[in-house]
């Protein structure tokens, strides 16, 4: 494994998003200790950055992923995130809430789920713009002179918003979607990343799977898989990205490697202080992701991928892309 900086938190040039082990994907329905196995070869391989949050599931991915890191805490830098569940005790539900009293409540939660005493990155999930983000960096910047948080992160956020994040508490990473495929930060966020001294962390990096070349008919996917709600994977747009696939497809071949360690490694190419964080919960998938630090692009070949031919459809529902801070 190799390693870097977000800020200054070191952390594994690839992490491991655990989210897929309890929520969303069909693959949440395998056995726990499936799953824990996946945590455990993770470490095994290098990997010490594990994502999370309390919304997946709810609640139960936290669970799982503090029984599998148990006896494992120095190890690891874990990251979980709040934001998008508001209310209290069995009354806790789905809701955009990053108020103060939310804040706080939620990092208790989380703490306690995760059986830690500290988080070590901790993220406003999406941006409430009910309340300012100077109040929330405010309390975020209290738990971490508390010691409960150690650095704080942000989640789709957009340019204003980190910029007066950062001028309150230094704000260590920005995680959003970004791959071959999805490209929003390149609408000048990523160029404010590096000025402000933020590191990057994408999520779905592999396309949700489309980018690693495993799904060649609609059919593939289960009848109840999300992803038959997602604009890119509809009838008839669906056609037409997967012809746009062998872009990619040719360039791997030429590379020797395969199309998700492509993925990732025009991804680890593009910034020093970038950690993607692919999800699986196949232990032949998490070693064939991990093994993508090894492999090496030729400037020419990072320039083509750069280029590749843009999918048809947004990458979220219109009621997802509406939570996005832009």
């Amino acid at each position: 494994m190799k390693y870097t900086t977000l800020r200054d938190l070191r952390v594994s040039r690839i992490g491991l998003g655990c989210m897929g082990m309890s929520h969303i994907y069909t693959g949440y329905r395998r056995p726990d200790e499936d799953k824990i196995r996946v945590i455990h070869r993770a470490l095994e391989l290098g990997v010490n950055f594990f994502d999370t949050a309390e919304i997946y599931g709810p609640f139960i991915n936290e669970e799982l992923v503090g029984a599998a890191l148990r006896g494992k805490r120095d190890q690891v830098v874990l990251a979980t995130k709040f934001g998008l569940m508001t209310g209290r005790g069995e009354e806790r539900k789905l809701g955009l809430d990053s108020s103060p009293d939310n804040i706080r409540y939620a990092v208790e939660a989380s703490l306690t789920r995760l059986g830690t005493d500290y988080i070590d990155l901790y993220y406003q999930h999406r941006v409430d713009k009910a309340v300012p983000i100077e109040e929330v960096v405010g309390v975020l910047a209290e738990l971490v002179a508390a010691g409960k948080i150690r650095h704080i992160g942000l989640s789709e956020a957009g340019q204003e918003t980190i910029r007066r994040a950062n001028a309150v508490h230094p704000i260590t990473a920005l995680q959003s979607e970004y791959s071959l495929w999805t490209r929003d930060g390149e609408d000048g966020t990523l160029d404010l990343l590096r000025e402000l001294g933020i590191g990057f962390v994408p999520y779905s990096p592999v396309g949700r799977g489309m980018l690693a070349g495993g799904i060649r008919d609609l059919g593939d996917l289960d009848s109840d898989d999300w992803r038959l709600t997602n604009p890119r994977f509809v009838d008839g747009t669906f056609e037409h990205n997967l012809r746009v696939l062998r872009d990619v497809e040719e360039i791997a071949a030429e590379v020797g490697c395969t199309l998700a360690q492509l993925s990732l490694a025009w991804l680890l190419a593009k910034g020093d202080d970038w950690a993607p964080i692919p999800g699986t919960v196949q232990l032949s998938h998490l070693e064939e992701d991990i093994a993508s630090v090894d492999v090496e692009l030729t400037p020419e070949q990072v320039r083509r991928l750069d280029n590749v031919t843009q999918p048809l459809g947004d990458h979220h529902s219109p009621a997802q892309t509406a939570m996005l801070d832009r």
